[in-house]
């Protein structure tokens, strides 16, 4: 059949019609926008730390520098947008401490703001530069609540990670349809754009999981967020798309990846904006983060007490057990940020966890082992029926210590992690928090105040010329 007699696939139209014809009207869709730009330009600046992560900043070939191109916070490098979007994406996601969705899939709907960012400030720069009005951060705003519904609705009904996939796909379909949309690209063009978008396939899982988690896991949400600025923009230069890309039969991504499941999304709106959780205390895999919250509480009976520790029971649900159960040696940060085990054996150890306790040298302790050799991991079932229902969507994680002498602590159950819808008000002013000791550890005192005052006025921030609200972050 000639492509241009297909019937262009159902989800690649669905992402066109909300992207282009449906008006965001949630007032807490905007100010959980603006909680999430808050948090996540914090972690990212918080990550340039550490070496292994900034050693994948600046342009691909050392001293190149772009006219009015896109830049990266926290830095002086000047980039083209798919180079920035990666720089943006990788500092942001190295972490793992900012927002996460959890559903059949998961991910970070934020990973979209590398490509939204880079392009909104590149747009922008190169309006003013034509005389021409810029985009605003509230054009920004939209774009990433768009880019959290696409992403998270699609993790609603399907689980790649069953197939071996990863998760950062989603983040490359979803930055790829609303920075089209940025660019001026017509309906159809999104369509092809995004088309190609599930053509590419995705990464594989294996660098997340035994016995080859590595650092990949940080900068692949970077990489996935940059191609899919570079394919908005092959797009509206008149590169053409396949209508049945997913339902092709033998060759589309359903047939090929996906064991012949056709793929959907349910009624876009702000759903996951609304919904999405915040990374507040800690950076630790979200299926932990109740663990970890249950180890520090516990840390007070535990501490003068650690070599007598018999047993620590750990009760959690299926996805945890799933992703982030290990046993054996743990390689490096981003193996160990993925152990429930090693982030609640911190917990109880430190009564604490920041990213340095990821490092080798803290690493090193050999308390954290002993105690993760003394842990039993178990499903509780309700905990899974929690997690998947969608009017709890809980996280639930219950720790308890037993000591050698018979006697234990009480079993202590976190069902919601502070960063959940549900505790959102408890959790706001610890954002703004964690967002300035994020600021003040890297600008000077005044620069990082100013930085957190433009983001805390939403109609001052809405209104802010993007190109104005990127050259603030200038260091």
């Amino acid at each position: 059949m000639n492509q241009t007699m297909q019937q262009t696939d159902a989800l690649l139209t669905d992402i066109a019609d909300y992207v282009y014809g449906h008006d965001i009207s949630s007032d807490e869709a905007y100010e959980t926008a603006r909680y999430v730009l808050m948090d996540t330009l914090g972690a990212g600046i918080l990550a340039l730390r550490y070496p292994e992560c900034t050693k994948h900043l600046g342009p691909i070939v050392p001293g190149t520098v772009v006219p009015n191109g896109a830049r990266m916070p926290g830095t002086q490098f000047e980039l083209d947008p798919v180079h920035a979007a990666f720089n943006i994406g990788c500092a942001i996601r190295w972490l793992d401490y900012n927002d996460t969705w959890l559903a059949k899939e998961w991910g970070h709907p934020s990973d979209n703001l590398g490509g939204i960012l880079a392009t909104a400030d590149y747009l922008s720069r190169q309006r003013v530069a034509e005389g021409r009005k810029p985009l605003t951060m509230y054009d920004v705003l939209t774009a990433m609540v768009k880019a959290h519904e696409i992403q998270g609705s699609i993790a609603l009904n399907h689980s790649f990670n069953r197939v071996g996939l990863d998760h950062v796909l989603l983040v490359k379909v979803a930055t790829t349809a609303v920075v089209t949309h940025m660019l001026g690209g017509s309906r159809q063009e999104m369509i092809n754009a995004v088309s190609n978008a599930w053509v590419d396939n995705s990464s594989l899982r294996t660098y997340r999981h035994y016995p080859n988690a590595g650092s990949r896991k940080s900068w692949a949400a970077g990489d996935a967020t940059s191609r899919g600025v570079r394919l908005a923009l092959m797009a509206v230069r008149g590169e053409m798309g396949y209508a049945t890309a997913l339902s092709a039969k033998g060759w589309g991504f359903q047939d090929v990846m996906m064991n012949g499941e056709e793929l959907s999304v349910p009624k876009m709106d702000s759903y996951v904006m609304e919904h999405v959780l915040f990374k507040v205390s800690f950076p630790a895999e979200f299926h932990a983060q109740t663990a970890v919250e249950a180890a520090i509480e516990l840390h007070g009976d535990v501490k003068a007490r650690l070599q007598d520790i018999e047993r620590i029971d750990i009760v959690t649900h299926e996805a945890a057990i799933r992703i982030i159960d290990k046993t054996g040696p743990l390689q490096n940060p981003a193996d160990r940020d993925h152990c429930l085990q090693y982030m609640t054996a911190i917990g109880l150890i430190f009564g604490r966890l920041d990213a340095d306790h990821y490092e080798d040298s803290a690493a090193a302790n050999p308390v954290i082992d002993q105690l993760r050799n003394k842990m039993i991991v178990k499903e509780n079932k309700q905990y899974t029926e929690d997690y998947l229902d969608p009017s709890k969507r809980s996280i639930p994680n219950q720790v308890q210590v037993r000591f050698m002498d018979g006697t234990s602590t009480d079993p202590v159950e976190v069902e919601y992690p502070l960063g959940h819808q549900r505790r959102r008000e408890e959790a706001k002013p610890q954002i703004i928090e964690k967002c300035r000791q994020n600021l003040n550890a890297h600008y000077p005192p005044k620069q990082a105040s100013l930085l957190l005052e433009q983001m805390l006025d939403h109609a001052q921030l809405a209104e802010t010329p993007v190109h104005h609200f990127m050259s603030a972050w200038v260091y």
